[in-house]
């Protein structure tokens, strides 16, 4: 385990972020320097023919066990761009396999703010930072980037995990003026990840939100949900949650390929029923529709997660802002080659004329007439199945902050 000091939370990739107009981050962590060493040369026999200068062969299927990604570049901040190449002397067979690391961070603070039109709140916590589920669309990967590491397969075996998130939050909700509106959990990357099964950070946090009657909706994609329903449930009872669940295929072979640690979609709408059993208000989040590969699915989707019990529907519109444009080509080439050219083209129709448009507006959605008629399509079929056309509303006014240990009490 690598612990590290305390890091600023930068602007999230949910709060539409624009390297472009920001500029780039500082650097977070100090790298050792590099020293040249000269090789010999080897034999004749070995020597194989360089790849071009824009070639980037993908990482090995054994290396990556199970993983999303097919490469591990450097990030977008960095001066130099690193990849795996064959040198003639075989190197690339003796390395390791990527396997899951965690990472300590501890953060000055654990609620992050936003204030996008795009999005039904102005507050969230992420417990981790990177995502073992490894999606390929995975539009916060870029936040890897920040820490110099590589959205690639570092965003899905380097985690960092934010030890002392619960004592962040009660220290946050303790001041004073402080305002309770609901808090997104799920954001960024998913709070139930396979991490989470060991070291429950989420569940440190739903503690400090049941205790104190604090608002919270949750977004994953994980079946480890079910784990919270003792939680949930009393929460639930009082108007203080909402769970959304993230289905984006059925297709088991689709999904192993492109969200390889998630829980299965059955999994998926096996938790909706087991959430909205217990009193759980449960919605499903057809996201993301990825044009050719998964739209056909939307009305399929939908069924199913209503009959499971979900109340509430929502879709996002694939998204590839910065680096995710490039990792989830080199999948969609791997995976649905014969599809390649038709999916970006669709892509490009949507966000005119380029693979992401990160305005406000129209990043979630899209533009033009096919991202029309995906809209047109889900209403249609929310309609019929009897989904609320309103989300719901969360409890806000049985709010008691916490005490915080060692403060002096107050004499009024």
């Amino acid at each position: 385990m690598i612990k590290i000091g305390s890091t600023p939370d930068y602007g999230q990739a949910e709060h539409g972020y624009d390297a472009t107009k920001h500029g780039n981050y500082p650097q977070l962590i100090a790298k050792p320097k590099l020293k040249t060493v000269a090789r010999a040369k080897p034999p004749a026999a070995k020597l194989k023919p360089a790849p071009a200068a824009d070639t980037k062969a993908p990482i090995a299927s054994d290396r990556r066990g199970g993983r999303g990604a097919t490469s591990n570049e450097s990030g977008l901040f960095e001066a130099e761009r690193r990849i795996e190449m064959d040198d003639g002397w075989n190197v690339l067979e003796t390395l390791p396999v990527f396997k899951t690391q965690t990472i300590v961070e501890r953060p000055r603070t654990i609620i992050t703010r936003n204030d996008s039109p795009d999005i039904p709140f102005d507050r969230s916590i992420n417990p981790y930072r990177g995502c073992e589920h490894g999606c390929v669309y995975c539009f916060a990967r870029p936040t890897h980037s920040y820490m110099g590491l590589s959205p690639g397969l570092d965003f899905e075996t380097k985690i960092y995990v934010k030890e002392g998130a619960a004592d962040l939050l009660v220290r946050e909700l303790s001041k004073p003026g402080y305002t309770p509106k609901s808090i997104a959990i799920g954001t960024n990357t998913d709070p139930y990840q396979p991490l989470e099964r060991t070291q429950k950070i989420m569940r440190s946090l739903l503690e400090v939100l049941a205790r104190t009657s604090h608002p919270v909706t949750i977004v994953t994609k994980s079946a480890l949900v079910t784990r919270d329903i003792d939680l949930l449930a009393p929460m639930a009872a009082r108007g203080l949650v909402k769970v959304a669940l993230s289905i984006t295929t059925f297709d088991r072979t689709l999904a192993r390929s492109m969200e390889p640690r998630a829980s299965t979609p059955q999994r998926r709408v096996d938790a909706i029923r087991q959430l909205a059993s217990a009193g759980i208000p449960t919605m499903v989040m057809v996201a993301p529709i990825i044009p050719v590969v998964t739209d056909s699915e939307i009305e399929t989707i939908l069924e199913s997660a209503y009959g499971a019990g979900a109340v509430e529907a929502g879709y996002v519109l694939l998204r590839l802002p910065l680096e995710v444009e490039t990792i989830f080509s080199d999948w969609l080439l791997d995976a649905c080659p014969d599809k390649y050219r038709h999916v970006m083209s669709l892509i490009r129709s949507m966000r005119d004329g380029k693979a992401y448009d990160a305005s406000w507006g129209k990043r979630m959605t899209g533009s033009g007439p096919y991202a029309e008629m995906i809209a047109r399509r889900f209403e249609i079929a929310s309609k019929r199945l009897g989904f609320a056309q309103a989300r719901s509303r969360l409890r806000t006014d049985l709010f008691v902050a916490p005490e915080q240990r060692g403060r002096q009490l107050s004499l009024f």
